[in-house]
């Protein structure tokens, strides 16, 4: 064997080697993760709304897959963004719900609220750190809620550019300080931000994570767009310009983005992405939780944000990637712990060692235009109480199963379930524990033994509860919650009401 076919069998191998990794590396998408705060179920006019208007993300979801059963993890901000960010339910990052369990008067209960974890723990790696170290370029600009310490600080958890801001719409704080024009609204800032980077990113491989604030409250919006949403017929629950124009602006955003990505010839090779990360704020007149307060409405969905039933965590998914996701519209259950495996596999990135993930990649179900529909139970652990107002809950501590088109809740003050059809019941007005005794069994035997199977715990009992809200403990905890209040006046206008 001579020494020239030696050389040229090396050659050649080393072109078929390095033909592989560039395909490889051609192949990998980019992703646009836009997430809206708050935004109900049907906030969109793809999906219901006949008042207000969203002909970006509506002209995003009819080029791309419109899922008509996407969940949230938490009823509330803080449990969603830490499943999405981590693959993982909330038993294994110890993240329930928005602060510590003080923040309602659960004293007044018989039980006593598990702790909450309020920054994701250090030893998860994120979606971020995944794409990150298969080569991505990435950054996030808008709502982090996992931790506000610079150790938690999204840059120190696999955004290479990171801006964190949230709390008000305008004359907001941004970490690192940026400086920005004198009455811009955020929206638009956070949008301004994520063209600039897209642009300058155009030549490899980018994760951009764009959480929005809005349309969470303080609700404010721009003047101009009230104005438009006044002089318009209301429908049925959806009626309230100032949210009307707070959407109006998120859907600029995703038109912006859409536009940016076509004018650099990025579309065809960018998964977007569309969510929110709870149910809308609405629902609770209906469900005589509040007598008022309602800024919009999930019906037919059950209740709002803030609770386990589907008005409180079934919310907007809307995935395109074109010429590889069929455009259309499927029922495949898809959550917030799906997030991190679907993008790894997208991007041919390698899953974190020694993390355990609740999620599962839904690229063949996306691809196959809905065809190929994976079959597993979705799960939800709210251990704690989410207050309404005076004496009103929108939850107690519950947890709940859905498998197939079942969902089965349990709530842990009382023991009682509550079994729905979610096919022919979507409002779950119809309780069918009673009759359906053996399915119900069922899923309650599979409810306990995840929360067994994942160590979840469970409140315990509240041995001495307030009854009287004269008494003198109830009295000093009031007067604490008030301190407490108005100390944190900035942070719970920034945090989940």
């Amino acid at each position: 064997m001579t020494s020239a076919f030696l050389r040229g069998t090396l050659l050649l191998s080393l072109c078929l080697l390095t033909g592989e990794i560039q395909a490889t590396a051609a192949d990998r998408p980019n992703i646009v993760f836009i997430l809206a705060d708050d935004l109900g179920w049907t906030d969109l006019s793809c999906q219901g709304s006949r008042y207000y208007q969203t002909p970006a993300i509506d002209r995003l979801a009819s080029q791309g897959m419109r899922f008509t059963h996407g969940y949230t993890c938490g009823p509330n901000c803080q449990p969603t963004r830490a499943a999405l960010m981590s693959g993982q339910y909330g038993p294994r990052t110890g993240v329930y719900t928005v602060g510590a369990i003080d923040r309602f008067d659960w004293q007044t209960r018989p039980l006593k609220p598990v702790s909450n974890v309020t920054e994701l723990p250090l030893s998860v790696r994120t979606v971020a750190n995944v794409l990150q170290d298969a080569g991505y370029d990435t950054a996030m600009f808008g709502k982090w809620h996992l931790g506000q310490k610079d150790t938690h600080h999204p840059a120190r958890r696999g955004f290479a550019e990171a801006l964190v801001t949230m709390g008000a719409h305008y004359d907001f704080k941004i970490d690192p300080p940026v400086e920005y024009p004198e009455g811009q609204y955020l929206a638009d800032f956070l949008t301004d931000r994520a063209v600039e980077f897209i642009s300058r990113r155009r030549d490899r491989p980018f994760f951009l994570y764009l959480p929005h604030f809005g349309v969470h409250s303080p609700h404010v919006a721009k003047p101009e767009l009230v104005q438009k949403f006044k002089d318009l017929p209301t429908s049925a629950g959806h009626s309230n310009a100032v949210y009307a124009a707070m959407i109006a602006s998120v859907d600029e955003s995703v038109g912006r983005i859409l536009a940016t990505l076509d004018q650099q010839g990025l579309a065809e090779n960018t998964v977007v992405i569309f969510s929110s990360d709870n149910g809308g704020v609405g629902g609770y007149v209906r469900e005589g939780v509040k007598a008022s307060g309602d800024v919009t409405d999930n019906a037919p969905l059950r209740s709002g944000k803030g609770s386990l039933y589907e008005g409180g965590v079934r919310v907007p998914w809307i995935v395109r990637w074109p010429g590889h996701i069929p455009q259309g519209v499927t029922e495949s259950p898809i959550i917030s712990v799906d997030l991190l495996p679907t993008l790894a596999e997208l991007a041919h990135a390698e899953l974190p060692a020694g993390q355990p993930l609740d999620g599962i990649s839904h690229v063949e179900c996306l691809t196959s235009g809905g065809a190929r529909v994976p079959q597993r139970d979705l799960f939800w652990h709210f251990p704690g109480y989410l207050g309404a107002g005076p004496g009103q809950w929108r939850t107690l501590p519950a947890g709940a199963i859905r498998s197939g088109n079942w969902k089965l809740l349990e709530f842990f003050e009382d023991k009682r379930l509550e079994l729905y059809d979610l096919t022919a019941d979507p409002s779950q007005q119809k309780n069918l524990a009673a009759a359906e005794p053996q399915r119900t069994q069922q899923l309650h035997e599979r409810l306990m033994a995840w929360r067994q199977g994942i160590s979840a715990p469970l409140p315990e009992p509240n041995n001495s509860p307030v009854t009287s809200p004269e008494t003198p403990a109830s009295k000093a905890g009031k007067q604490a919650g008030r301190s407490r209040a108005k100390s944190k006046a900035k942070a719970k206008a920034a945090a989940d009401e």
